[in-house]
């Protein structure tokens, strides 16, 4: 009786896994589909686990803050300054792996950076005290600088213009699910160590590094966009033209580009003072760089503190806070799919602020759907607030950064989204800084100076709405003058470079 029981569960065991394979076989398929076909699915899901890797390791930090702080003696604003320290040095980063972006192979120099990641992680889960844990934390802001840049320049080499907020949507998938990672398995495994944290960490790390290595590399100037299998290429990709779908709707209008922004000569001579004074000069750039570090800010604060306040606002255990914050997750990666696919359709349709419409609104409901779940105790009545708010802030990002590329010469992606990664680090370092000190000196600590400093910190997401208002009048014309330069220049070389 006794050996039918175990054949039994066997037979069960064996069918359940069967079963399993075959529903992930089917999900995989599907996913393939959808991306395009095995190519496209590999270099997005690789860069997806890119971000997604970084962004794990940003949440472990924030779901392992109790731990930490036990195990090294520190306070709250110590794991402020921690993060901020990193994110700090990663902006500062930035700004030469931007110029590499434009001038190297990307592909290697990302497989290099990553395997440097992997040291990093395994150097913080061996450090005795805080200053040996903020010097293995500086180097790692260091070489995770590399992801910004080379990932904006590659998607808009791999991708075409109509599709790159879907694309974007995708990518940006991935950094949500890191992040989930980080707070939901990490911080569980924090809770008994947070020093294995870290190293399990560094295992898919070493992985990744592979994987990036093997990808192909595109040439520049969206001249290497990969095909979707099943359809015709889209036109703005063949080698003649550099125009993406919003720029040839600002030149079928009749737009009127800024004289003095169209770039004249070859943009991979200018150096990084050049292009950073050159992308600068562009208003809707800076409207969008604002707008999307003020985002970051309150979401480098959530990742930092999020578990912490749920455990006190709502009065529940670790795994519940970190089971809590998984479930919020599923609106942030609705919100990223939702809304870069509904840019670029409302692109398709001929709405040349389609992207930043969508950006709008979204920017303008986030404050209003965060502030009930700051005030209610009660978790069961937070979670649609906390779901409706992730959803939306996240919906901000696809549209935004596939129209940052729609107003920058394709040569000067690199520097451009060094800029951008630059500036919104700095958001990003002074967010946990700021959380942590205001919660602790201005607000007393504990649960209520948490919420409170929440509570102020809707400001800035506010301010973000007003921004992209404004970035809706200088868009068309910053796009025509992009589409004026693609038009009016052919860069030595362009079409061969590949690295």
């Amino acid at each position: 009786m006794g050996a039918m029981n175990k054949d039994s569960r066997r037979s069960l065991l064996a069918g359940i896994a069967a079963l399993a394979g075959v529903v992930a076989e089917a999900g995989a398929n599907r996913l393939t589909v959808a991306l395009g076909g095995r190519e496209r699915t590999r270099v997005i899901v690789v860069l997806a686990c890119i971000l997604g890797l970084s962004a794990a390791d940003v949440s472990t930090v924030g779901a392992s803050a109790t731990e930490l702080r036990h195990g090294l003696h520190i306070s709250n604003t110590d794991i402020g300054l921690l993060v901020a320290t990193t994110s700090l040095v990663g902006a500062i980063a930035s700004l030469p792996f931007g110029v590499l972006a434009d001038r190297v192979r990307r592909t290697t120099t990302l497989a290099i950076a990553i395997v440097l990641w992997a040291v990093a992680m395994l150097w913080s889960a061996s450090v005795s005290n805080f200053h040996d844990l903020l010097v293995a934390r500086v180097f790692l802001g260091a070489v995770t600088a590399a992801a910004g840049p080379m990932i904006a320049s590659l998607v808009g080499d791999y991708f075409g213009g109509a599709e790159r907020g879907r694309v974007y949507g995708y990518i940006l998938t991935g950094e949500l699910l890191g992040a989930g990672f980080g707070f939901a398995v990490t911080g569980d495994i924090a809770a008994v160590s947070w020093r294995a944290a870290f190293v399990i960490l560094a295992i898919p790390a070493l992985v990744l590094s592979v994987l990036v290595a093997r990808l192909p590399e595109p040439r520049r100037g969206g001249q290497g966009v990969l095909a979707h299998e099943g359809r015709e290429p889209p036109e703005e990709t063949t080698p003649e033209l550099h125009e993406t779908d919003a720029q040839r709707l600002a030149r079928e209008r009749g737009l009127e580009p800024d004289p003095e922004l169209v770039l004249e000569g070859d943009p991979r001579r200018m150096n990084i003072i050049a292009a950073t004074r050159h992308v600068l000069r562009i208003r809707t750039n800076i409207y969008l760089i604002a707008a999307s570090a003020l985002g970051y800010y309150f979401l480098a604060g959530v990742q930092t503190f999020g578990i912490e306040f749920a455990k006190e606002q709502y009065d529940i255990g670790q795994a519940l806070a970190n089971l809590l914050l998984l479930v919020i997750g599923v609106g942030a990666v609705a919100g990223v799919l939702v809304g870069g696919a509904l840019g670029d359709r409302l692109l398709r349709r001929g709405r040349l602020n389609g992207r930043l419409y969508v950006a709008i609104g979204a920017a303008t409901l986030t404050p209003v759907l965060f502030a009930p779940a700051l005030f209610t105790r009660s978790a069961t009545s937070a979670v649609p607030y906390l779901i409706g708010a992730v959803l939306v802030l996240s919906a901000q990002n696809p549209p935004l950064d596939a129209a940052r590329l729609d107003i920058m010469p394709p040569l000067l992606w690199g520097r451009a989204e060094a800029v951008r990664t630059l500036l919104r680090s700095l958001a990003q370092a002074l967010a946990p800084l700021l959380f942590g000190a205001v919660s602790d000196h201005v607000f007393g600590g504990g649960r209520s100076g948490l919420q409170w400093t929440f509570v102020v910190m809707l400001v800035p997401l506010a301010a973000s709405a007003y921004l992209l208002f404004r970035a809706r009048r200088t868009y068309p014309r910053d796009v025509a003058t992009a589409s004026a330069a693609a038009a009016s220049r052919r860069w030595p070389g362009e079409a061969r470079l590949a690295g």
